[in-house]
């Protein structure tokens, strides 16, 4: 089994900043692709921002493009978002997911809460 473990979530002023971790472990795998997505109190889980792992490509959802960045971190196995310029309707629980192949998601994380006070 996969597991993925986030940080970095908390309460943070409109106009901020935040910066999401996530580790993936467990047995040997193979990641193809690593994600965020969110889901915010009342609404539907909606995509975030993912990166390919052997090229590096990024995709955004429009309402991340230009303040988030998505990107491998130092450690092996981890994705970083960086989060700038916070509105209050960024406010949600963010999700790390990832994948070993194309496809959906197979492995997911608990979650981080992010909260944006306006």
């Amino acid at each position: 089994q996969v597991q993925l473990v986030e940080s970095g979530g908390g309460l943070v002023q409109a106009g901020g900043s935040l910066r999401l971790s996530c580790a993936a472990s467990g047995r040997t795998f193979s990641t193809y692709r690593m994600a965020w997505f969110r889901q915010a109190p009342g609404k539907e889980r909606e995509f975030v921002a993912s990166i390919g792992w052997t090229d590096g490509l990024t995709n955004y959802a429009d309402a991340a493009k230009g303040r988030f960045t998505i990107s491998r971190g130092d450690a092996k196995n981890t994705v970083i978002l960086q989060m700038n310029s916070l509105k209050f309707e960024d406010t949600a629980v963010y999700y790390c997911a990832l994948k070993e192949r194309r496809g959906d998601y197979e492995y997911w994380g608990q979650g981080t809460q992010v909260t944006v006070s306006s």
